[in-house]
């Protein structure tokens, strides 16, 4: 059942206001990673391999080759979990109210070193530098 006009409007002045607010998090909700179905068959093969290789350890009475395949058995399990690795190291872009994606602006230079900061840990403490030159104003 589609949409009212009425709803349509309201949803498209939700998203607005979700971008203007937090634009991190709308680049971050429309960009949602698929996972491939590769990666669970890989996985699925390992553990049948890891299971076969611990079968077979312990029908032969060597324990190296079932904890090879215990090994192999949880590997395969880890890499399903597991989340896939991003290929970029930042955010893609800011989307702005039009719904187009723009690159990020360059970070800042930190004051006490010429490269700019990186990392969450990094991050946080500039945000608490900031509000604390903020209060103190």
């Amino acid at each position: 059942m589609p949409l009212s006009e009425y709803e349509q409007r309201v949803l498209e002045q939700m998203e607005r206001a979700l971008t203007s607010d937090d634009p991190r998090l709308a680049t971050t909700l429309q960009s949602s990673p698929r996972k491939s179905g590769l990666r669970y068959v890989a996985a699925g093969i390992g553990v049948v391999g890891g299971l076969l290789l611990l079968v077979f350890g312990a029908a032969s009475a060597s324990p190296v080759l079932g904890v090879v395949g215990f090994v192999v058995m949880f590997a395969g399990v880890a890499f399903a979990f597991s989340a896939p690795r991003k290929s970029t190291t930042g955010p893609v872009g800011v989307v702005d109210e039009h719904g187009k994606v723009t690159p990020p602006k360059s970070s800042a230079k930190s004051g006490k070193s010429g490269a700019p900061r990186q990392g969450f840990l990094n991050r946080l403490e500039e945000r608490w530098d900031r509000r604390r030159e903020q209060g103190g104003r």
